[in-house]
């Protein structure tokens, strides 16, 4: 009875080492491919890769971390500077005085014209006061569209009514000649 006894056990044992090992087995391709997948698919997934190059083309080389900063650099003074060119004589007063000090001592004056800056202008001027200058020059500008857009409106439906009008009595005309026509017969 012992051997019987033992022999279940031991196959009952090698049965669960069997299924655990198959278990293990299954744990490990799966992670394996998790681990593919992260690895090679979702890398060419979030940055796909292009063609290849045409062989005429020649590669450029790597920049240095220095030459990266330097163009960094290079790149925000011109970004700022086309943003000063922008903005206009408001914002920079003491470069127009250094200009209008400099033609005098030429011998030339100059006549200024007195004219109305543009909305471009006026909002960055706002917007360096803050949200409580910025606020009603947007209600500014939003409103003179707004009117326009309503201008415009008006003289369209204005124009439509005018055009049924004139159809309306040319038809009126029309049928008034009929019967006159049938009535002569």
């Amino acid at each position: 009875m012992r051997n019987q006894y033992s022999l279940v056990v031991s196959s009952s044992l090698l049965q669960a080492l069997f299924t655990l090992w198959i278990c293990q087995m299954k744990v490990r391709v799966v992670c394996r491919k998790i681990y593919d997948y992260i690895r090679y698919d979702l890398k060419e997934i979030a940055f796909p890769s292009s063609l290849p190059d045409p062989p005429h083309i020649k590669k450029r080389r790597i920049l240095t971390w220095e030459e990266r900063i330097w163009v960094l650099k290079r790149a925000a003074r011109l970004y700022a500077a086309s943003w000063v060119r922008d903005i206009g004589p408001d914002l920079r007063p003491n470069d127009y005085k250094k200009d209008e000090m400099t033609d005098e001592t030429n011998g030339e004056k100059k006549t200024t014209t007195a004219k109305e800056p543009s909305t471009l202008e006026d909002l960055a001027i706002a917007a360096r006061g803050g949200m409580e200058t910025l606020r009603p020059a947007l209600q500014r500008v939003y409103m003179t569209r707004a009117s326009a857009y309503r201008d415009a409106l008006k003289s369209f439906i204005e124009g439509y009514q005018e055009g049924v009008q004139q159809v309306m009595e040319k038809e009126k005309i029309s049928k008034t000649q009929e019967n006159a026509d049938v009535q002569k017969k």
